[in-house]
């Protein structure tokens, strides 16, 4: 069940937004091995001086469309198919929004099963 949380700088329209969730979501199915249904995401624009992303940490050049995603997830992928997200998110918003590949910034937080609950106050994943 991952957590999905999308931030970028206010002024795009809601069709872009969603977009952007769209391409998180099926880059998710086809690497990571989610569910279909398991979408859960909140996407929050923000003035300028509330997200400050680095221009050009590590050599890559970022503009005020970059935007970051935060997965909070299952631990327990490998690193093949984490670097397979992070293309398939990169270039799926090129390809849908023409956003850069280099203004996507991606985190994953790996969780233990245990630490999620989906209501009624139950560790539904957690061991019985």
């Amino acid at each position: 069940m991952p957590l999905v949380r999308i931030d970028l700088l206010k002024g795009k329209e809601s069709a872009y937004r969603a977009a952007i969730g769209e391409v998180v979501y099926d880059a998710m199915r086809t690497t990571l091995d989610v569910p279909e249904n398991d979408r859960f995401q909140i996407i929050t624009e923000h003035g300028a001086t509330d997200l400050i992303l680095d221009r050009t940490y590590l050599g890559i050049s970022r503009t005020d469309d970059c935007i970051v995603i935060q997965v909070t997830l299952n631990e327990g992928r490998d690193l093949a198919k984490k670097k397979a997200f992070y293309k398939a998110v990169a270039d799926g918003l090129h390809e849908r929004l023409k956003l850069r590949r280099e203004d996507v910034f991606i985190s994953l937080v790996e969780v233990k099963k245990e630490n999620w609950s989906f209501g009624n106050g139950e560790a539904q994943y957690a061991p019985q």
